[in-house]
């Protein structure tokens, strides 16, 4: 029987097992995972978790039971170190060595490093992984003042939930907006307002020159122009990098993240790669990127899972995120790329409107949905579809998503 060994224990790693069952896979399957917990689900993290709303078995893809039920053996707390390819063998760094007939990687990412002096203090922290949230949920308090430094989507979570449990919340972003490189200017000024609305002080165009420690423990962030915010704790959100290593270690081709084509494959025969760790075609919009969300997991997952056991191919979806804020549902769906026009349907005012990216002829690139469920529904086929449309009958709310596109 043919023998799956997938590397890396997160939610894509986690999802390929399961999958693989699901696609009639019988032979041994056998997941190694850094962490000592099983395949869960992050996106609470910075949500839920933090606020105490969540407990770790809430987490979890599967019940704990699942694994032995489908003949999935889980090394946890153990690190894939090497890899022999012709061998078909991986060495853990108990020395133990696993032999396979398909390997899956699903490595993950790893967060970018704050390089200044100071980053490296008690009270400096970071969210990757459910020990990273336990460590933050544990330094959160009211009236203690948390700096965040980067206003992307886990600066701005982590902020949302700090301030709902009643702490003070510094945002410094080196950038002019918020979520400068992910969304439109349009989507930076809402958040920009919800988040000082909420009571967040937000630096933007902030570089950061160093962090100012005391007895080991930090006490500040020292600004570029000279100003420094006093702090009791910090989170870096600085992004993510492709976590590549093992495989540029042994020859396949990366850049950025492991190179894969439709179905996962890699460069080398019966090497499979998926989850954030790869750059993967994007026929939609005839570029490769790399994807961190769910679903680009779930989606590659099936993938694997179909070529491993010989089933037919998953075809591509259409890229989707989200990001939950306060009381506010962001949904993304689609990649706002050679836009020719943008529409805003609704008042961000509201705190209920769409941002629709349009390109050449109306053809539908993106939609970026805050509490429009209606919207993000109809977007999700219209995207995939390459929908024209109408730029005034976008604007015009009197119109139901469904009406739009009525002749």
């Amino acid at each position: 029987m043919t023998s799956v060994l997938i590397v890396g224990g997160g939610h894509a790693a986690g999802a390929a097992a399961a999958a693989l069952r699901q696609a009639g896979h019988d032979g041994p399957i056998t997941l190694v995972g850094e962490e000592p917990v099983a395949p869960y689900q992050r996106p609470p993290l910075s949500k839920a978790w933090l606020k105490g709303e969540a407990a770790e078995a809430d987490l979890l893809l599967r019940p704990a039971s699942f694994y032995p039920e489908k003949s999935i053996t889980l090394e946890l707390g153990r690190r894939v170190v090497a890899l022999d390819l012709q061998a078909r063998k991986a060495t853990l760094d108990d020395g133990r060595v696993l032999a396979w007939d398909q390997l899956v990687l699903a490595t993950g990412s790893r967060l970018r490093k704050l390089k200044v002096p100071g980053a490296d203090a008690q009270g400096v922290l970071e969210l990757r992984s459910l020990a990273d949230a336990e460590r933050i949920r544990a330094t959160l308090r009211p009236g203690m003042t948390l700096a965040v430094i980067g206003g992307g989507y886990i600066g701005l979570e982590v902020a949302a939930s700090a301030r709902t449990l009643g702490a003070q919340v510094v945002v410094l972003e080196r950038e002019t907006r918020l979520l400068a490189r992910v969304a439109s200017p349009t989507l930076s000024a809402f958040f920009e307002a919800c988040h000082r609305d909420h009571g967040v002080d937000l630096r933007l165009g902030a570089a950061v020159q160093s962090l100012s420690v005391s007895g080991g423990q930090v006490h500040g962030v020292v600004l570029a122009d000279g100003t420094t915010i006093a702090c009791d704790a910090v989170v870096v959100g600085i992004g993510a990098l492709a976590e590549d290593e093992l495989a540029h270690s042994v020859g396949l081709h990366c850049d950025d993240g492991i190179v894969v084509d439709e179905q996962c494959r890699t460069s080398a025969p019966d090497v499979y790669a998926m989850g954030d760790c790869t750059r993967r075609p994007l026929p939609r919009y005839g570029i490769t990127a790399r994807l961190e969300s769910v679903p680009n997991a779930l989606e590659q997952a099936r993938q694997v899972a179909a070529c491993i056991a010989g089933k037919p191919a998953v075809k591509s979806d259409t890229p989707w995120f989200w990001s939950d804020q306060y009381d506010v549902r962001l949904q993304i769906v689609g990649l706002p790329v050679a836009v020719a026009q943008q529409v805003v349907r609704g008042d961000p005012a509201s705190g209920r409107f769409a941002v629709f990216h349009l390109g050449e002829g109306g053809v539908l690139q993106a939609v970026e949905a805050v509490n429009s469920a209606a919207e993000f529904a109809a977007a999700r086929q219209w995207v995939g579809a390459r929908q024209m449309l109408d730029p005034a009958r976008v604007a015009d709310t009197t119109l139901t998503p469904k009406q739009i596109i009525a002749v």
